[in-house]
């Protein structure tokens, strides 16, 4: 089984939860493990957060983009944005714990305890920052789309 879609969203607040409530609702219908389904969307949304905060020069018309894939026992998530990137001359940024009376900066943590498997760095060439990270997938019993 394999299922695969990708959304071009609004650097918008509301552009959150409309990615969040998607990958939802495929993991539910596929039969994803419910704890399995939370974890990947609170990572989401901390991806597409990232994305709508950094990912641009504040023009909201500006998009980024969402793209996931459940493929076989495995789920890929890729949020891509159009701003300056991370500022680290080409190399994966250093995910630092922020410190606890932060009211942010705990995003990138929070998806690499989530996730198997997370990398983060700039699109080649025209710029702008790349999260993806996948996860192993774990299925209910009664499961409609079970990969074989």
């Amino acid at each position: 089984m394999s299922i695969w879609w990708s959304l071009h969203l609004r650097r918008d607040a509301a552009s959150v939860p409309l990615a969040r409530r998607l990958l939802l609702g495929t993991m539910e219908t596929a039969g994803v493990d419910p704890d399995i389904s939370y974890e990947l969307s609170v990572a989401l949304s901390e991806a597409c957060a990232n994305a709508v905060e950094h990912g641009g020069d504040g023009d909201s018309s500006e998009v980024f983009r969402v793209t996931a894939y459940l493929d076989g026992e495995m789920c890929r998530i890729e949020v891509a944005d159009a701003g300056p990137g991370f500022p680290s001359g080409g190399r994966s940024p250093q995910i630092r714990a922020a410190p606890a009376d932060a009211e942010h900066g705990r995003g990138l943590c929070l998806i690499q305890e989530l996730a198997d498997h997370v990398h983060i760095g700039n699109k080649p060439g025209r710029g702008g920052a790349v999260v993806s990270f996948d996860k192993l997938l774990k299925w209910r019993e009664d499961a409609p789309l079970v990969a074989v």
